[in-house]
C-alpha cells in the first residue's frame, strides 16, 4: 500500500541499506533510467511501502520471506507511463472504467481535466470525478477545469465554473492543478475572472493548463503565455511547437483517436535536434474501441518512435518530462529511490509490448490481463438524469426557414484528423420555404438538453458524406455538451433526438427512422459505468453504422462530437447561433 514519502522514508531506508526486508523485489532486469538515459544490464529493485527503495545489482539482502519475488530475465524496466492531459469522459468510461481499461497498457499515471462533466454539473460533477480518481490502484490527478463555459456568452452550459469555485477547488486532495484554460482571447484581452483563476492557481503553486488554438503567434499569443499558461496541447506543427517551448511552455503533442500531431511536431527533436526536455506526449481524447483494441500510452510512445524518435527520448516525453512538468518528479516518472514503484516490464523498447505492470508497489497486470479491482463510486440521481429535452421534437423543429428558391449559407467543414474545422459557404435550394441540404452538405442542429427549454439550433455540415435518410445524436458534444444532431432527413433526425433522451443519453444512429444502433450514457449523459469491453462494443457499432450510412471519416465520431467546440476556429454551432470562431462572434447562419 502507498505510504506518503514521509512516512515511508524510516523504512526506505532500512531495505536500501539491506536491514529490512522489501515488499517487492524485481531481479534481474535492464534498467531504463530516464534521468541519464542509460540502459544498465543486470538491476533489481526492491519496494517497500509502494516506492523504490533500492535500485542495484543485488537486492538479496532485501529479501525475506515474505517478499513478492518477480523475475525480469533480462527485460527492460521501464517507468510506468504517464499521459499528461487527457479527457476521461472521452473514453465514455468513469474514472473506475478508465483505469481499469488503460493499466493493462502501462499507464500507471493520468493527469485528467473533467471540463466535460464541469459543463453538465458544475462543481460536483468535478468533485465526483475526483472522488472516484482518488480510489484506483494507480495514480489519477484531476486538473479543476477553468472554463464552464468554455466561451462565455457564445454558449450556455448546464453549470457554469466560477473564479471562487476553482479558488476552493485547489485546496482539494487530489486537484494538481487548473485544467486547460480555453479562453485563450479572454486572456490575452485581460479579463479579469480568467486571470483570477490563473493567479489562483499559481499562489496554490500547482500548474496552469493551457490550450491555444490560434494560428497567430503574434501580440495575442505572447499576451497568452504571459498570463501563466504552462503548456499547450493545440499544437500541430513543427514551429508551433517550437514556438511555445522557446516561450518556457510545455509542447505537449497528442495521438488520440483523432488527433494525430505527434508526426508533424517530432521533427523539432529528430531533425532540428532540439533539447526533449519540454516536449511531452499525451492523448488528449481517446475512446473506448481505441483503449480496448489498440492502446494507450503505449500507443503514443510507439508511435513516436515509428516517426523516428529514439525510445529513451519517447520514453522520457512519457515519464519524467511529465512528472517534472507538473512537478512531481520527487513522486512520479523514474524508477529511482522515493518514487512510486511504477514500472512496465517489456521485451522490446520499440515495440512496445506490456508484458507486465506495477503500480504503487502491486503487480496489476500481466500479459494484458488486469489483476486488481477498480473501484467505483455511487453515482447520484442527479449525475444519471441529465437529459432533459423539454418536449417531443418533430421534423419541423430542424427547419431552416428562408424565402426565394435559393440560400447562400455558412457550412461547417469538417476537416479529417483534425481538431479545427473549416468556415465554407454554400448555395443551397429552398423548397416549400425550408432551406434544404444538398450533395455532401446535410443539415446539423443543436437541442439544448441541460435546463430543458426546448431550444433547437440548426445549420449544415459537410464532410460525413451520409447518404440516405439518415440522423446521428449525441450528447457528448464538446465542450457544454448540449445534444448534438447531424443528418438529411427532418424527421429521423427528430426521432433519433427523441430516442437519445428517452435513454438518459449517449449516442444513436437512425436510418429511414429506425435505430441502427446506440451507446447508453446515463452518467452526465457522457459516460457509462459498464466494463469498457461493452463500451467499445456498443461504441463499435455506432461506428459501423456510420459507416453504413455512407460515411468513411477516419473516427468520424470524435468529429461528430466536436461540432460544438466553440474555441477552436474555424466555425461551430452553440446553443445561441453559428459561431465564428476566428473572431469570436456569433454569425448568421445565412449569409
Amino acid at each position: 500500500m502507498l505510504k506518503p514519502w514521509v512516512e515511508a522514508q524510516p523504512r526506505l531506508v532500512e531495505v536500501a541499506a539491506g536491514r529490512a526486508h522489501a515488499d517487492l523485489v524485481i531481479r534481474g532486469g535492464i534498467w531504463v533510467n530516464v534521468h541519464t538515459r542509460e540502459l544498465i544490464e543486470a538491476m533489481d529493485v526492491a519496494v517497500a511501502d509502494g516506492r523504490v527503495a533500492y535500485v542495484g545489482p543485488d537486492a538479496t539482502p532485501s529479501i525475506g520471506p515474505d517478499t513478492q519475488v518477480i523475475e525480469a530475465r533480462g527485460r527492460y524496466m521501464v517507468p510506468g507511463l504517464i499521459d499528461a492531459h487527457m479527457h476521461v469522459e472521452s473514453g465514455m468510461l468513469t474514472p473506475a472504467g478508465f483505469a481499469a481499461a488503460v493499466i493493462p497498457h502501462g499507464t500507471t499515471t493520468m493527469f485528467h481535466d473533467p471540463h466535460e462533466i464541469a459543463n453538465v454539473l458544475g462543481l460536483e460533477g468535478v468533485r465526483l470525478m475526483r472522488d472516484e480518481s482518488l480510489i484506483q490502484p494507480v495514480s489519477m490527478f484531476t486538473q479543476m477545469p477553468s472554463c464552464a463555459p468554455s466561451a462565455p456568452g457564445l454558449e450556455t452550459t448546464g453549470a457554469p465554473i466560477t473564479e471562487g469555485e476553482v479558488a476552493q477547488a485547489m485546496g482539494w486532495e487530489g486537484i494538481i492543478g487548473l485544467g486547460e484554460m480555453m479562453n485563450f482571447p479572454g486572456v490575452a484581452a485581460g479579463n479579469a475572472q480568467m486571470l483570477g483563476e490563473i493567479a489562483a492557481t499559481r499562489a496554490a503553486g500547482k500548474t496552469v493548463g493551457g490550450h491555444y488554438a490560434s494560428p497567430d503567434l503574434g501580440r495575442p499569443f505572447h499576451a497568452y503565455v504571459a498570463g501563466g499558461a504552462a503548456d499547450d496541447h493545440e499544437t500541430t506543427s513543427e514551429a508551433q511547437g517550437i514556438a511555445r517551448v522557446r516561450q518556457g511552455m510545455g509542447c505537449m503533442m497528442r495521438l488520440g483517436s483523432a488527433w494525430y500531431d505527434v508526426e508533424t511536431q517530432i521533427t523539432a527533436i529528430t531533425e532540428k535536434g532540439l533539447d526533449p526536455r519540454f516536449f511531452i506526449l499525451c492523448t488528449d481524447d481517446c475512446h473506448s474501441g481505441t483503449l480496448v483494441h489498440e492502446g494507450h500510452m503505449n500507443r503514443v510512445v510507439r508511435h513516436a518512435i515509428a516517426c523516428g524518435c529514439d525510445p529513451l527520448i519517447a520514453i522520457q516525453m512519457a515519464t519524467i518530462n511529465t512528472a517534472s512538468h507538473f512537478g512531481q518528479e520527487r513522486e512520479l516518472g523514474s524508477i529511482t529511490p522515493g518514487r512510486r514503484a511504477d514500472v512496465i516490464l517489456t521485451s522490446d523498447l520499440r515495440a512496445l509490448p506490456i508484458e507486465a505492470v506495477i503500480a504503487q508497489g502491486q503487480l496489476v497486470a500481466e500479459e494484458g490481463r488486469l489483476l486488481v479491482d477498480c473501484p467505483r463510486i455511487d453515482w447520484p440521481e442527479r449525475a444519471r438524469k441529465s437529459v432533459r429535452l423539454g418536449k417531443e421534437l418533430a421534423g419541423a423543429d430542424f427547419e431552416v426557414r428562408a424565402t426565394g428558391d435559393q440560400a447562400r449559407v455558412r457550412v461547417i467543414g469538417v476537416v479529417e484528423n483534425q481538431a479545427p474545422t473549416r468556415a465554407l459557404e454554400a448555395d443551397l435550394p429552398i423548397r416549400v420555404g425550408v432551406v434544404e441540404g444538398q450533395g455532401d452538405t446535410c443539415q446539423i442542429a443543436l437541442v439544448e438538453r441541460h435546463q430543458g427549454t426546448g431550444g433547437v439550433v440548426n445549420g449544415f455540415v459537410s464532410g460525413f458524406g451520409y447518404q440516405g435518410r439518415v440522423a446521428v445524436a449525441s450528447t457528448v458534444a464538446h465542450d457544454s455538451h448540449h445534444m448534438i444532431v447531424v443528418g438529411t432527413c427532418r424527421e429521423t433526425m427528430a426521432a433519433a433526438a427523441n430516442h437519445l433522451g428517452a435513454l438518459g443519453g449517449g449516442v444513436t444512429v437512425f436510418r429511414d427512422g429506425a435505430e441502427l444502433a446506440s451507446v447508453a450514457l446515463p452518467i452526465g449523459g457522457l459516460m457509462s459505468d459498464r466494463p469498457a469491453t461493452e463500451v467499445a462494443e456498443a461504441a463499435q457499432g455506432i461506428v459501423q453504422a456510420m459507416q453504413d450510412c455512407g460515411c468513411s471519416l477516419n473516427n468520424a465520431y470524435m468529429q461528430h462530437s466536436l461540432l460544438a467546440l466553440v474555441v477552436i476556429p474555424e466555425l461551430r454551432i452553440s446553443d445561441l447561433g453559428i459561431v465564428d470562431v476566428r473572431s469570436f462572434e456569433l454569425v448568421d447562419l445565412i449569409v
